[in-house]
């Protein structure tokens, strides 16, 4: 947790350390984190190089802006990033400047996820600080890690379970309708729902909902004998056929598994 970064590539290095460099002489700045592949060791030379600027406490959003734009024209200037980009067709820097604000939203059924727990994760738990941590970035860690507090992570799961148990009701209504592609896409979020509330319950930040799910199911959750009944979920061979109810009862099956202290 909050290791050094891990670069593919020298040109990844050369270009993060620009970036820290150019933020590092910021007085709103607080710490350059490395966020993803590259913070968890597992990038290869096609990735993307991803950095959050945590600003610090009481920078305003419009103060935020001004460092976004002056960061957006210094970087069309630069050769290094222009190196890095010209290196692969899928080699881009996506860096955000963030307030270090996580802010849970109502999960109402039939909405999409949020991705309260995978923010938290990302940029808190599993990133990686270019150099010292700030002082702003310590306080997140303590306020939030190991995770956040169980009155509001038994809302959270309660709101979670209910969201997947919607859309998985949901399907057999499209099914009936003949709407095969709007009844796969409800049982993907469903899926995805399921996945929030399996982490909810484990008391474990996730890394995201729809990628590294082999990673995460097996080393951060530590339940190896689950994974092979995910993937069959998500594999249909003809939508038009009865599949789709098939792999919803399956996981039913899963969701209903699940407890708060699961």
């Amino acid at each position: 947790m909050n290791s050094k970064p891990i670069f593919p590539t020298p040109l990844h290095k050369a270009a993060a350390q620009l970036i820290q460099d150019y933020f590092v002489e910021i007085d709103s700045v607080d710490t350059v984190l490395v966020v993803n592949s590259c913070a968890r060791g597992h990038a290869v030379p096609e990735s993307d190089l991803d950095v959050a600027i945590l600003v610090k406490p009481k920078t305003s959003p419009a103060a935020m802006k001004v460092i976004e734009n002056q960061w957006q024209i210094y970087a069309e200037t630069q050769p290094t990033l222009a190196a890095y980009r010209s290196a692969h067709q899928f080699a881009h820097v996506h860096l955000d400047i963030i307030d270090g604000i996580y802010t849970p939203a109502f999960l109402e059924p039939g909405a999409p996820s949020d991705f309260f727990e995978v923010a938290i994760g990302n940029q808190v738990q599993y990133s990686a600080p270019m150099n010292s941590p700030g002082n702003y970035f310590r306080e997140l860690q303590h306020k939030w890690l190991p995770y956040y507090n169980e009155d509001l992570r038994l809302q959270r799961f309660t709101m979670s379970k209910a969201a997947c148990e919607y859309n998985l009701n949901h399907i057999e209504v499209y099914m009936e309708r003949r709407l095969y592609f709007q009844a796969f896409d409800i049982l993907y979020r469903a899926f995805q729902d399921y996945l929030q509330t399996l982490f909810i319950a484990n008391k474990i930040y996730p890394i995201a909902y729809n990628k590294w799910i082999k990673e995460q199911v097996t080393v951060c959750l530590k339940r190896p004998a689950l994974y092979p009944k995910l993937s069959p979920i998500l594999s249909v061979n003809n939508l038009e056929s009865g599949e789709i109810k098939i792999k919803a009862a399956m996981l039913y099956d899963l969701l209903y598994d699940i407890t708060p202290e699961h």
